[in-house]
């Protein structure tokens, strides 16, 4: 006789699922893909389809011959991680390197914690990272494939506009001089911005995407609101002091991977807080410690790694900012 499991009261019965929650999310980053593809061509097609197909491939395999568990990648949970990798690679890496990677997210990050639901850290960046630390040379060249929609558009710089301002102020330039010659704008950040990760092409297909997510109540805005202000706020307060020296929040908020990191990747149901103020520290920490990277890190840009240190404290965060219980009266003012 099979062992009737109750769960613990209340039980609720709702319309979201994990597979249409997760299909939400591949179709808010449908704009960035699309967009991608527009100024990469065949480039980013081919990390988005290797990254898919690698990161099913080893969950279905892993499940069916090792474990011997229920089959899931049907949720579209293993597709969603490879393409949210593959939109935070360089638009030039070879296929392999996207391979690597799709099989270290699933394979360590995700599968190892037993699957979907109980991954401590988020396996898409944790696939970044490890290809990051492992291939820094790869990992680090942004330079412009051919477009099949675009052209004279292949030889484009192999620098990101943070890595830009880093070495510029280094060598003792203004942030005025910065952006003279590199003829940097904030439309061509908002549309068009590309030197960066696949992904990372425009704020505004982010932007859509997010408030599709909105729309959806796939995701809630406090998580995304903290990281975005915090930026804000820590980037303001040393420009005010220092404009010279300090790039502007606008353009902190622009360039890099905030927005794609914010919206996509901090806000995952696994690894991030369940109650409302834990939400919000958890964005302020993420926030803080990719400024902390940004400005006085080995490396231009710290939001992967912000992500995942802060994955970490979300057991503590959740053991001391739980959310209210169902049916308790909560006190307003």
């Amino acid at each position: 006789m099979k062992k009737l499991i109750v769960s613990p009261a209340p039980h609720l019965h709702g319309k979201e699922s994990t597979k249409s929650l997760m299909r939400d999310v591949i179709i808010a980053l449908a704009p960035s893909l699309l967009v991608s593809v527009y100024y990469f061509g065949f480039s980013a097609v081919k990390l988005a389809l290797v990254g898919v197909a690698t990161a099913v491939a080893v969950e279905y395999v892993i499940q069916k011959y090792i474990v011997k568990s229920k089959i899931t990648v049907n949720d579209y949970s293993a597709a969603l991680t490879g393409l949210l990798l593959s939109l935070n690679l360089p638009p030039n890496s070879p296929w392999w390197i996207m391979f690597i990677g799709s099989v270290v997210a699933i394979g360590i990050a995700k599968m190892t914690f037993g699957g979907v639901g109980q991954n401590l850290f988020n396996p898409a960046l944790v696939g970044r990272v490890f290809l990051l630390v492992s291939f820094p040379v790869i990992m680090t060249d942004y330079s412009i494939p051919t477009s099949w929609f675009r052209e004279g558009i292949d030889a484009g710089s192999g620098a990101t506009a943070l890595s830009i301002v880093k070495e510029g102020l280094a060598r003792g330039l203004t942030m005025d001089q910065i952006f003279d010659a590199n003829n940097f704008s904030y439309s061509q950040m908002l549309f068009s911005k590309i030197g960066g990760s696949v992904g990372e092409v425009s704020a505004l297909a982010l932007i859509l995407g997010f408030i599709y997510l909105l729309i959806r109540r796939v995701i809630r805005p406090h998580i995304p609101v903290a990281i975005i202000g915090t930026v804000l706020v820590f980037s303001g307060v040393f420009w005010l002091i220092n404009p010279e020296s300090y790039a502007d929040p606008l353009f902190n908020v622009l360039t890099g991977g905030i927005l794609i990191g914010s919206i996509f990747m901090a806000t995952d149901y696994v690894t991030s807080p369940m109650s409302k103020k834990g939400m919000v520290l958890y964005g302020i920490g993420i926030g803080v410690i990719t400024m902390l990277i940004r400005y006085w890190g080995a490396y231009p840009e710290g939001i992967s790694f912000a992500i995942l240190i802060m994955n970490a404290t979300v057991p503590l965060i959740n053991m001391y900012m739980k959310p209210a219980k169902f049916g308790k009266e909560v006190k307003h003012g």
